[in-house]
C-alpha cells in the first residue's frame, strides 16, 4: 500500500494486486489490533533495534525516517500518539484505522485495486513485465513497466503470507538467504504450566550461547503453558531461532531484580528476614517475587519451602541472592510461523540497490517490506522497515516511470 501510494503520488498509473478479500489483513492483527506503527527512537538506538542487514536500510531510512512518517499519516488524517518505549499507536488504538487512510490516499491518487488476485508468473519481455494472473478463479494477464514485490515473507499464512515473492525473485535469478519465524515465543525444556500466564515486568533478560550472551533486554516477558512470551522473548528470538534450528540448546537468564546491585539485594532480603525467623522461606519471597514463582525459584536454588528462614545456611542465602540475579532455564525450540510476526531472511539486500530498492539484475523490478533480508526487533521497527522500503520502491519506480506507462505494487 506504501508502495502504491508513493508511486501514484509521483505521477505514475498504479495497479495493487491483493489476493486476499481486503486490503492489510496482516497490518489489522499488529500490535494486538492496535498497529504499532513506528517507533520515535533516536537514529542510533533506533538502528541498535535493526537486527538484520542495518547499513543497508540506512538509505531507505533517510527517504522516510520515524519522524516523516509520524507526520505523513497525521498529514493523512490519522491522530498518532506515543507510548512507553517509544511505540506510536493510533490515538483510536485501531489498526483499521492505518489501513482506512492508506485505502483513501490510494483512492484519491486513483490507484486500481484488483481484490482477489492472485500473482501466479511474472516474466520480462522485451518492453514490459508480464504478469500471469488468477483473478477470482479466471486467467488473466497484465502488463506493466515496473513491478514492486511487497508480498510479505512467511508468517502468518492465515493472512497471504506464503512466501510467493521468494518465488518470483528466485524466477529472476536472486538468491535468498535462509529463512526462518521471527518474533516468536521461546520453548523450554523445564515444565512451567503452573507459571502459565505469569506476567513479569521490569525484569533482564539475557540469552546465553554457552559463555556467549547473545541478547540482553530490560522490559516484560510471561510464561506460557510450553515456554515464555511477550516483548522481551518476541526480541530475544531474532537471535535465538537460527542456533535453534541447528539444534543449539541456549539458556534463557532472567534477572529478577536489575535495579539492586548483589549487596543491596542482600540487605533487602536480610530485612525481610528480620523478625521472621519461624517463617518458611517461601512465605518470606512472597515480597521479592510472584508467589506462583517462588515454588520453581526454591527448586532451582535447592532451597526447601519448608525451611524457616532462621535455619537458612550462610551457603543457602548465597543460592537464593544468586538465583534472584540468575533464574535460568534450557530454550529447547522456537515457535512457528503460524505465530511468528516476521520473516528472518528473504532477497539478499547484495543484489538490491539500497537507495532504490530496485533489483541490480533486472530493472524496473523493486522489492519492499518483508521479503527482503531485513528484520528488526518489536517495537514498531519493523512496520518502519515496512514504510521506508516501499515508499522509497514506488518513488523510484515512478521516477523511472514518469508516469508514462503502468507501475505495479504487489500486495499480497
Amino acid at each position: 500500500m506504501m508502495a502504491a501510494y508513493s508511486a501514484a503520488a509521483n505521477g505514475c498509473s498504479v495497479t495493487l494486486l491483493e489476493k486476499n478479500e481486503k486490503l492489510g489483513k496482516k497490518l489489522y492483527i499488529t500490535g494486538k489490533g492496535r498497529c504499532n506503527l513506528t517507533n520515535m527512537a533516536e537514529p542510533q538506538d533506533f538502528f541498535e533495534n535493526i537486527c538484520s542487514n542495518g547499513r543497508f536500510f540506512r538509505t531507505a531510512y533517510r527517504n522516510l525516517d520515524n519522524t516523516e512518517t509520524f507526520r505523513l499519516f497525521e498529514n493523512m488524517g490519522l491522530p498518532l500518539k506515543e507510548e512507553r518505549g517509544k511505540r506510536v499507536f493510533p490515538r483510536s488504538d485501531k489498526s483499521s484505522d492505518v489501513i482506512r487512510v492508506l485505502e483513501r490516499q490510494l483512492h484519491k491518487y486513483h490507484v486500481e485495486i484488483l481484490l482477489h488476485t492472485q500473482v501466479r508468473q511474472i516474466r520480462k519481455e522485451e518492453n514490459a513485465f508480464v504478469l500471469e494472473l488468477l483473478q477470482e478463479g479466471r486467467p488473466k494477464q497484465l502488463e506493466a513497466q515496473a513491478v514492486v514485490i511487497a508480498t510479505g515473507g512467511l508468517s502468518y499464512p492465515s493472512t497471504g503470507s506464503t512466501g510467493d515473492g521468494y518465488r518470483f525473485a528466485e524466477s529472476f535469478g536472486h538468491s535468498l538467504t535462509p529463512r526462518y519465524p521471527s518474533l516468536v515465543s521461546l520453548q523450554l525444556k523445564e515444565n512451567v504450566k503452573e507459571l502459565q500466564g505469569l506476567s513479569l515486568r521490569n525484569v533482564t533478560l539475557r540469552i546465553w550461547n554457552e559463555q556467549k550472551c547473545i541478547y540482553e533486554g530490560f522490559g516484560e516477558m510471561l510464561f506460557t503453558d510450553k515456554g515464555i512470551s511477550g516483548p522481551l522473548v518476541l526480541s530475544a528470538s531474532t537471535q535465538c531461532v537460527p542456533l535453534l534450528e541447528h539444534g543449539i540448546r541456549l539458556q534463557a537468564e532472567i534477572d529478577l531484580k536489575p535495579a539492586l546491585e548483589l549487596s543491596q539485594l542482600r540487605a533487602r532480603l536480610q530485612r525481610e528476614c528480620t523478625g521472621n525467623a519461624n517463617k518458611q522461606s517461601k512465605t518470606v519471597l512472597h515480597s521479592l517475587m510472584p508467589a506462583s514463582l517462588v515454588r520453581e525459584f526454591l527448586r532451582q536454588t535447592g532451597v526447601s519451602e519448608k525451611k524457616t528462614v532462621g535455619a537458612l545456611s550462610a551457603e543457602e542465602t548465597d543460592r537464593l541472592l544468586y538465583g534472584l540475579k540468575h533464574l535460568r532455564f534450557t530454550v529447547t525450540a522456537a515457535g512457528s510461523y503460524a505465530e511468528a510476526v516476521i520473516t528472518k531472511g528473504g532477497v539478499s539486500i547484495r543484489q538490491v540497490t539500497p537507495g532504490t530498492m530496485e533489483s541490480k539484475r533486472v530493472p524496473g523490478l523493486y522489492f519492499a517490506g518483508e521479503v527482503l533480508d531485513l528484520d528488526a526487533r518489536t517495537g514498531g521497527f519493523n512496520l518502519q522497515i515496512a514504510w521506508s522500503t516501499g515508499y522509497t520502491a514506488g518513488c523510484a519506480a515512478a521516477n523511472r516511470i514518469k508516469g508514462e506507462q503502468a507501475c505495479t505494487s504487489i500486495s499480497q
